[in-house]
């Protein structure tokens, strides 16, 4: 059996959406109340809590909460368990130290059995029952459907979701003929994706769609710093047309971003439709996007970061690695330190070293001539295949220099 998750929107009455509000609320206020549990405890009494004794006292705390009884407690449990989750990441150095959370950064609370909620659903729309909530209208469509594991309620900007795990036979995944297609993918900014098998080529332009949306973005904005902005030191609350004017620079955003997220789950799936072997470069997008130091060009940086994000690099990369992964193809990162694609032929092995400039790759050996980014996908394709020129049969014998 395999999870998968399918998100679905939910459009309450305004009696259930109350409810639904109510109930966020007592999420929140619980997670903040085990947060403070364990720091003072800690602070203290030099005691550290963990999740089973916070756990345990569950039911004295619905004694004093007598509100608390009528939300279900395994959705209980797994808010604290979502604040187990937060003190574990900060003591392995992962994040921050968990912080007591406003209703505004607080998005909703999961059912993680099959208690306290039930769906009525095809894998097409259809109607979600919540315990002590009521029964929701929800729309979307997922394309696998299996029997319903866990449930998430999510709010965000001012809508409903439902997020969904299911489980799904295997078989379902994977398609009755396996693609037979092998490539290699360079991801770039002015061609999002390059696209070779060797002998056919492909680029796919960057869409660009906060680059599109950002004129928008910059009128509006001007628009919100002549409102009375909020100010906590001064105790200041922000105005109205504050408030206003802030939902408009969301909604563009959020558009840019589902703009995005459907443009990589299309390419993705044309991509995986044909071929069951992809090769790309191993990137670490959090380091590619850092700030560049004072003095050092840092307009140009932040205008490369910004291209960076808007073609969604890790989100594109992801997308493709679950989708070959699921058809039971092969997905291969390139080491691109040891390998450096884009500064090798992939002809006859030579590395010749480029500066970002020269978009287009002149092997002085061998006189190959191809686009830059072509050229590095296929050095990736050859080296994951093991028949990289220079570099051997096989993809342990690459030098690491």
């Amino acid at each position: 059996m395999a999870t998968r998750r399918m998100t679905f929107r939910l459009y309450p009455n305004i009696q259930i959406e109350k409810q639904l509000r109510y109930h966020r609320k007592l999420h929140k206020d619980l997670f903040n109340a085990a947060v403070n549990n364990r720091l003072t405890q800690y602070k203290k009494f030099n005691r550290s809590i963990d999740y089973f004794e916070q756990q345990n006292c569950l039911p004295a705390f619905k004694e004093v909460w007598t509100e608390y009884k009528q939300i279900n407690s395994q959705a209980l449990q797994a808010t604290l368990k979502r604040v187990d989750f937060a003190f574990e990441r900060w003591f392995k150095g992962l994040g921050k130290r968990p912080r007591f959370k406003s209703i505004r950064h607080y998005s909703g609370w999961t059912y993680p059995a099959k208690t306290g909620y039930s769906v009525e659903s095809n894998s097409e729309n259809g109607y979600l029952n919540l315990s002590k909530i009521g029964r929701i209208q929800m729309r979307g469509k997922a394309k696998y459907w299996g029997k319903p594991t866990t449930c998430t309620i999510v709010y965000r900007n001012g809508k409903w979701y439902a997020s969904i795990t299911v489980d799904v036979l295997e078989q379902a995944l994977k398609p009755e003929v396996l693609p037979t297609g092998a490539i290699g993918i360079d991801l770039g900014c002015k061609s999002a994706l390059s696209i070779t098998d060797g002998e056919n080529h492909q680029q796919i332009d960057a869409p660009k769609f906060f680059r599109n949306a950002e004129q928008k973005v910059k009128k509006v904005s001007q628009e919100k710093r002549r409102k009375r902005a909020p100010n906590r030191n001064k105790k200041v609350k922000a105005s109205r047309r504050f408030k206003k004017v802030q939902l408009r620079v969301s909604k563009i955003l959020r558009k840019v971003a589902n703009q995005r997220q459907n443009w990589v789950h299309q390419v993705a799936a044309e991509i995986v439709s044909s071929n069951s072997f992809v090769a790309t470069e191993k990137l670490e997008v959090k380091n590619m996007t850092s700030r560049a130091r004072k003095g050092k060009r840092q307009k140009q940086k932040a205008g490369l970061n910004k291209s960076i994000l808007d073609v969604g690099f890790g989100m594109l990369r992801s997308a493709i690695k679950y989708k070959v992964e699921q058809i039971g193809g092969v997905f291969v990162e390139v080491p691109t330190k040891k390998v450096k694609p884009s500064q090798t032929c992939p002809k006859c092995g030579h590395r010749h070293k480029k500066t970002l400039d020269i978009r287009v790759h002149e092997c002085g050996v061998c006189g190959y001539v191809q686009d830059r980014d072509i050229a590095a996908a296929e050095v990736m394709l050859y080296w994951s295949k093991g028949t990289l020129p220079g570099l051997g049969t096989n993809r342990a014998n690459a030098p690491l220099r």
